[in-house]
């Protein structure tokens, strides 16, 4: 069973947009998250500004028209949340990889639509 190229990237760009939002949503309103923050020394001000910047480029990331700046929006945000991580010690950041992976792999179907419009079907 082969399964339809532009389905699954679309689906991939679906789920990926949706669980980002939702971590970046409670990244940025959860007490929790900003104890965690204030524990490990970065300012409290990071949760809401990171966590919200990368909310609405997950929500731009889901429409199409903006599909693309979202997700060079989220590449840099993703980037600078690797940084912070580092920057404080904290090396487990293959979540972040994952997603920014699957981002590329969105940008590049999508980019490659661009390219090729008068392509009959998927093979």
């Amino acid at each position: 069973m082969t399964l339809p190229f532009n389905r699954t990237v679309t689906g991939l760009r679906w789920v990926l947009g949706l669980v980002v939002f939702w971590q970046a949503a409670r990244f940025a309103l959860s007490p929790s998250a900003a104890h965690e923050v204030a524990r490990i020394g970065i300012p409290p001000w990071i949760p809401p500004v990171l966590g919200g910047s990368e909310a609405l480029a997950a929500l731009l990331f889901l429409v199409p028209a903006a599909a693309a700046l979202g997700g060079y929006a989220l590449l840099i945000i993703f980037a600078v949340a690797i940084g912070v991580h580092f920057l404080h010690g904290e090396y487990d950041v293959g979540p972040l990889l994952v997603y920014a992976m699957a981002v590329i792999v969105c940008l590049a179907h999508q980019n490659h639509q661009t390219l090729e419009p008068n392509r009959p079907h998927d093979r």
